[in-house]
């Protein structure tokens, strides 16, 4: 059976259904993936356009990349969520955020790209609190 990978923006006004396993999933560090993200990083899995049926609006930002080519960002134009890139050296393909999907359990990362950019921040080093859920803090504790 096909796996179906579904997602939807924060406020739920774009949707959409991926049908297929991604061709990749990537982990960039480039700086506008860090600005766009708003942290260290962005994770995306790439489908072919054509398994992937999208519903709602989405606002469009595009850019030149550094190898010349045009970027195209879209997020919900409601709640800002990121939703995929499209890039015109892969003209055919788009790349879902991993973080607009429902369910991405099954999927791991499988190239980082501008790592040399990584922040040294972008990490979980030794003896970070970490917490299930969000714990009870305010500035002041």
């Amino acid at each position: 059976m096909e796996k179906v990978f579904q997602g939807q923006c924060l406020c739920g006004a774009v949707r959409y259904e991926a049908r297929g396993r991604p061709v990749v999933v990537a982990q960039c560090h480039c700086e506008e993936c860090r600005k766009i993200s708003g942290t260290g990083h962005s994770i995306g899995a790439m489908f072919a356009k054509s398994d992937v049926n999208l519903s709602g609006q989405v606002h469009e930002y595009k850019y030149m990349s550094a190898r010349g080519s045009e970027v195209t960002k879209a997020s919900c134009p409601i709640c800002a969520c990121q939703i995929y890139g499209c890039n015109t050296l892969s003209e055919d393909h788009m790349t879902l955020t991993l973080g607009s999907m429902d369910d991405a359990q099954d999927l791991a990362v499988d190239v980082v790209i501008f790592e040399r950019d990584r922040p040294e921040w972008d990490q979980l080093g030794e003896g970070v609190m970490c917490f299930h859920t969000q714990p009870d803090w305010s500035p002041d504790s």
